[in-house]
C-alpha cells in the first residue's frame, strides 16, 4: 500500500385545571438573554450598539428592538439623550450571577456555515433555552489564528460564559482552553493529544466503510481530497482509508490537500489525473467541494462513476439535486444537537467533563456516482 501526500375539535382546559405552556418568541428569548447577561456584569453602563448584539445573538434588527423594549418596559434600561441605551439595575459586580449563557466561538458567521450546521444551531438554542440557558454566537478569526491567545484573551473576558463551544478548530484554540481551564466543549475533533470533550461524527469507520466498498467495486488507487490544515475529522478520515486499503500491495491513497479555493482544487485534480497512475476515485471531505469535483470531470470527459467514482464523507440538502445522486454519508442535525446540548449543559452545571470523544456514525446513503 503507498501513500501520496499532495497538498380537529379540542376540549378547552377547565378553570381548575392545569395551564397551557406557553409560547415563548425569539424576542423573548432574547430579552431573557440580555437580562441575564447585564445581571451577570456583562456591561458596564451601557448597552453595545444594536449592529453588535445582532451579531451576537444572531437575531434581526427587529427581534432585538422588540427584546428592547420589553426591557425598557421593565424599567432595566432607559435611552440617553444620544440614543445610547443605558443600563439602570445591575448585580454587585463583587457577586456576579453565575453566567447562564452558553457561547459558540466559530470562525465564520451562521449563514456562511453548512446548511446542516445552521439546523443544528437552531436546535441547539431551542434545548438550551428549555434548560434556562441563553445561546450567543461569537464570529472571530483572530480566534481561529496561529497565535489566537490575545484575542481569546479579549473576548472571554469581555463575554464570559459558562460554556464555550468551539466549531472548526485547530490546536492553537484548543490548547489555549486547556491552559485557561475553561469550560470548553469541541464540536469536531480534538487535535492529538489535547484533553477537551468532543462531538463530531464517526469520519474513521465512514471513510473505513468507503474505502472498503471502492475495493469492492474493483478501485485500486483512491484520492482523499480535503482542505489543508491539522483538523481532527480529516485526520481521521485519512486513517479510515488507509485502515481500508491495509494488505492490499496494489491499493494507494491519494492524499490532495488544497486552500479551498476551486482553482486549486481543480490544478491539484489535473495533476492527478495527467499521473503516470491516475485515480480512478474520490472521497471528498466537504460536500461544497464534490461540485467543483464532479463538474472539473465531466469537463475532462470522465463518466461518473464508469470513469471515476466519486464519494462524499458529508451530506447537505442541494446533494439531492446532483445528477448522477451522490453516494455520500449523513449526519442527523438532530442527534448532533442532542448529544452537544447534552455535554454542554452537563459541563455548565458540574464545570467539567471528562476528556473523551464522542463519535456518531453517519447513516451510509447509497447514490449513483459508485
Amino acid at each position: 500500500m503507498i501513500l501520496v501526500c499532495c497538498q380537529h375539535q379540542m376540549n378547552l382546559p377547565s378553570p381548575s385545571g392545569p395551564k397551557p405552556p406557553q409560547r415563548v418568541s425569539l424576542a423573548g428569548l432574547t430579552a431573557q438573554s440580555l437580562r441575564e447577561s447585564m445581571q451577570a456584569g456583562h456591561w458596564q453602563g451601557h448597552l453595545p450598539g444594536e449592529r453588535e448584539l445582532c451579531a451576537r445573538l444572531q437575531v434581526s434588527r427587529s427581534t432585538l428592538r422588540s427584546a428592547l423594549a420589553e426591557l425598557q418596559r421593565d424599567g432595566l434600561l432607559e435611552v440617553t439623550q444620544r440614543q445610547r441605551r443605558r443600563i439602570k439595575t445591575q448585580k454587585s459586580r463583587a457577586e456576579p450571577a453565575p453566567s447562564r449563557v452558553i457561547a459558540i466561538l466559530s470562525s465564520r458567521p451562521l449563514l456562511a456555515m453548512p446548511a446542516s450546521s445552521v439546523v443544528m444551531v437552531d436546535e441547539l438554542r431551542e434545548k438550551l433555552s428549555q434548560a434556562g440557558f441563553s445561546l450567543e454566537i461569537h464570529v472571530s478569526v483572530a480566534c481561529f489564528s496561529s497565535k489566537p491567545a490575545r484575542a481569546l484573551e479579549t473576548l472571554t473576558t469581555r463575554s464570559p460564559a459558562a460554556v464555550w463551544v468551539l466549531f472548526g478548530s485547530l490546536e492553537p484554540v484548543q490548547q489555549w482552553f486547556v491552559r485557561r481551564q475553561l469550560p470548553c466543549l469541541v464540536v469536531g475533533s480534538c487535535a492529538h493529544g489535547v484533553p477537551l470533550p468532543s462531538v463530531d461524527a464517526d469520519y474513521r469507520a465512514a471513510c473505513r466503510h468507503a474505502g472498503a466498498l471502492l475495493r469492492r467495486k474493483g478501485h485500486r488507487r483512491i484520492a482523499l481530497i480535503r482542505p489543508d490544515g491539522d483538523f481532527g475529522g480529516d485526520l481521521e478520515s485519512e486513517q479510515g482509508l488507509l485502515e481500508a486499503l491495509r494488505g492490499d500491495e496494489t491499493a494507494s491513497l491519494l492524499v490532495l490537500r488544497h486552500n479551498s479555493t476551486p482553482e486549486h482544487l481543480c490544478a491539484l485534480l489535473e495533476k492527478a489525473l495527467r499521473s503516470p497512475q491516475p485515480p480512478t476515485a474520490c472521497v471528498v471531505a466537504r460536500t461544497v467541494h464534490v461540485l467543483t469535483v464532479m463538474m472539473f470531470l465531466m469537463q475532462r470527459g470522465k463518466r461518473i462513476p464508469q470513469d471515476m467514482a466519486v464519494v462524499s464523507r458529508d451530506n447537505e440538502p442541494f446533494l439531492q439535486h446532483a445528477v448522477p445522486p451522490v453516494t455520500c454519508y449523513a449526519a442527523s442535525s438532530a442527534q448532533f444537537a442532542r448529544s452537544v446540548s447534552k455535554a454542554a449543559l452537563q459541563l455548565a452545571e458540574t464545570g467539567k467533563l471528562p476528556p473523551k470523544a464522542l463519535r456518531l456514525m453517519p447513516q451510509f446513503v447509497r447514490g449513483a456516482t459508485v
